[in-house]
């Protein structure tokens, strides 16, 4: 008998359906109300370091360069004080075969399903992931679909959503396109379970485990060549697999006084599921519209439970604007001869700033860079920007910035600037909301000790926001 489809019926099928699109099953992890081992999630992926190594160079992913950025140091001590400005490197992810850091983690979702004699993968993404599971399938000889919220209900799509999803279709991805709402997480599921396909999750174990990668590359590769470690990592943050799988990475090299800093654009007051307000933001991703939410409930989405869980690694959480990651972009390109696109550079945006902060012999590494062209231009986004109402000027983006209504470029390079966001608020907030799993129970001595862990915290600081919420 034929499954029903409507979005209710597939909804109630959801753990069913994720379960078998993964080969995981998610109850053998599950440790108390709230509580599940994290860690043997991640052993789950049942790869060692050198295993994913190995892997990821045989399809030409990882040991990207590292390049020091020499004259955009020199302009941040130009507005430092003696002695200040640290020296800027990134690491270009846009030389991975689809174009950024995505392709790390592709690489081991694809290659586990094809070990597991999948005949495709799956994935929601809004498109540089799409771009890399296409890319990874092909390479293996398996197929892909990408599904992707692209469209507001006028059927208007922003060029940086169009232009990745030509990319996923040049690699041979079927791409699926949607307006924005709730059909995206039902569309997804219910292809999955139609054509039988792994679920090459932004969020599963094999795919943070592939971006471990990146952060021991940078931590060896400055250790190797510099004799110290580097004071900052700075990682767009949108959604926490970057900066978590990052500051794993940078853990396993050793170098355990480096800061980990979750960098966002700040979209404050945009909602992202709201389809008047989908189009008035330039970049689709790296920004408070997915950094804030997923911080404070990382278990949303396509998965049981998330292996990305960004509160255990950030340090620190800092926001920039639209307008300084757009006039980056042009820095980058002017001062550095290295054109890459704009989602990418809200790290250095937020870095630059930091930089002019630290003492000059100091070191800050920028975790990525992406590909650009067509769509992702910062031409064509500050277009579309334009179209749609948004007022488009220099000033002073820290005073004139207002999401939704303006994109301000810095008047000169020293209002570069950032703002750091509550990390308590989001401890708080995640505490909260996991309590929900509770339904009114107390909850156990496992699920404080766990909570503390994935707010980088101690069980006293979680016994307190509970007594708080009136839970012990």
């Amino acid at each position: 008998m034929a499954l029903a489809k409507d979005y209710d019926s597939v909804m109630e099928r959801s753990e069913e359906i994720m379960k078998k699109s993964l080969g995981l099953d998610y109850n053998e992890f599950e440790s108390g109300l709230i509580a599940f081992d994290y860690e043997a999630l991640m052993k789950a992926a049942a790869y060692s370091l050198e295993e994913i190594q190995e892997m990821q160079t045989e399809v030409g992913v990882g040991n990207t360069p590292m390049l020091e950025l020499r004259n955009i140091t020199k302009l941040a001590r130009k507005y430092s004080k003696p002695g200040y400005g640290a020296r800027i490197f990134t690491k270009d992810e846009a030389a991975n075969p689809s174009g950024s850091f995505k392709d790390r983690r592709a690489s081991i979702a694809v290659a586990h399903a094809k070990k597991l004699g999948y005949e495709g993968v799956i994935a929601a993404t809004s498109g540089n992931y799409g771009a890399a599971v296409a890319s990874q399938a092909a390479m293996r000889g398996i197929k892909s679909i990408i599904v992707q919220e692209c469209y507001d209900s006028r059927r208007v799509g922003q060029p940086e959503i169009v232009e990745k999803a030509r990319k996923c279709e040049a690699m041979g991805a079927e791409v699926i396109q949607l307006t924005v709402g709730p059909e995206l997480f039902y569309e997804h599921l219910s292809v999955m379970e139609d054509t039988g396909y792994f679920n090459a999750s932004l969020y599963s174990p094999f795919g943070i485990a592939g971006v471990e990668t990146l952060g021991y590359e940078i931590g060896t590769e400055i250790r190797k060549k510099y004799g110290k470690d580097p004071a900052m990592v700075v990682c767009t943050y949108a959604g926490g697999g970057m900066i978590t799988g990052c500051a794993r990475g940078v853990r396993r090299a050793g170098c355990k006084s480096t800061q980990i800093i979750g960098a966002s654009i700040d979209l404050t007051g945009l909602s992202m599921a709201s389809d008047n307000q989908f189009n008035l933001k330039s970049c689709t991703t790296g920004h408070t519209g997915f950094g804030v939410p997923h911080a404070m409930n990382p278990d949303t989405g396509d998965i049981p439970r998330s292996a990305a869980r960004p509160l255990r690694y950030m340090d620190r959480y800092v926001t920039t604007s639209q307008g300084e990651v757009m006039f980056m972009t042009e820095m980058l390109a002017v001062l550095e001869g290295i054109e890459r696109g704009p989602a990418g550079n809200t790290a250095l945006a937020a870095a630059f700033a930091l930089a002019m902060e630290l003492p000059e012999d100091e070191i800050i590494v920028v975790s990525e860079t992406e590909y650009t062209g067509a769509g992702k231009h910062i031409q064509p986004q500050l277009s579309f920007a334009r179209d749609n109402g948004i007022d488009i000027r220099f000033g002073n983006p820290a005073k004139e910035d207002i999401p939704g209504t303006n994109i301000i470029l810095p008047a000169n390079v020293g209002l570069f600037h950032y703002k750091e966001e509550d990390l308590h608020r989001l401890r708080k907030g995640l505490i909260k909301k996991s309590a929900v799993r509770t339904k009114d129970k107390t909850p156990t001595a496992a699920d404080i000790t766990f909570l503390a862990e994935d707010t980088n915290t101690d069980e006293e600081y979680v016994k307190n926001v509970l007594a708080e919420l009136g839970l012990i």
